[in-house]
């Protein structure tokens, strides 16, 4: 008894759903027809929407890649010049010790009655001075009895060889050229043998 009614019960909440779906369905297929023509025009409008959104986004981003680049091209500059202005720096801190024992020697020089110690303290003072640029980087350039090499060597004159081993080789050098990391910065003047 409790049975069928239960069974009664689900058969009409069975029938109540089939109902209203009948009845729900031609209203819901009209407002999906209306929703279609709706989202068709609405895309249109969304689509230049969209695009102009799109156009600001881009030129928005293209303004901040323009603003950083200029920054850095500033930057860089103001990086460059304090460069420049202080790339030497390092070397003539190193020769501030040099420079102090030139002082100190010419000191000696104005009370000094022998010429001796002056000369050695003189020769020191060089030595000096050749060791902190030779730690730069300055090496001078090997000139004498060797072969003329215009990527190190710049010919004053030609003199005639003294003997045939000589032709095409320097004789002598009239001032010394030096190298910094390998790279000539002041080539030696020499007189080559012809």
């Amino acid at each position: 008894m409790f049975n069928k009614k239960k069974n009664n019960d689900k058969e009409e909440n069975i029938m109540d759903t089939e109902n209203t779906s009948e009845n729900t369905t031609p209203e819901n297929v009209e407002n999906t027809d209306a929703s279609t023509n709706e989202t068709e025009q609405a895309p249109e409008l969304s689509i230049e929407d969209k695009l102009k959104e799109e156009v600001q986004q881009l030129n928005d981003k293209y303004l901040r890649l323009y603003a950083e680049f200029d920054n850095y091209k500033r930057r860089t500059q103001k990086e460059r010049v304090e460069l420049l202005q202080t790339a030497g720096k390092d070397v003539i801190v190193s020769l501030l010790t040099v420079l102090d024992d030139f002082d100190r020697a010419l000191k000696a020089m104005e009370t000094a009655t022998d010429i001796a110690p002056v000369k050695e303290g003189i020769l020191l003072v060089s030595t000096k001075l050749k060791n902190t640029l030779a730690q730069k980087g300055l090496k001078d350039v090997e000139s004498i009895s060797k072969e003329f090499n215009t990527d190190f060597h710049e010919a004053i004159t030609n003199v005639p060889a003294p003997s045939e081993d000589l032709k095409g080789k320097v004789i002598d050098e009239v001032e010394k050229g030096y190298t910094l990391n390998d790279n000539v910065i002041r080539f030696a003047k020499v007189v080559v043998g012809a």
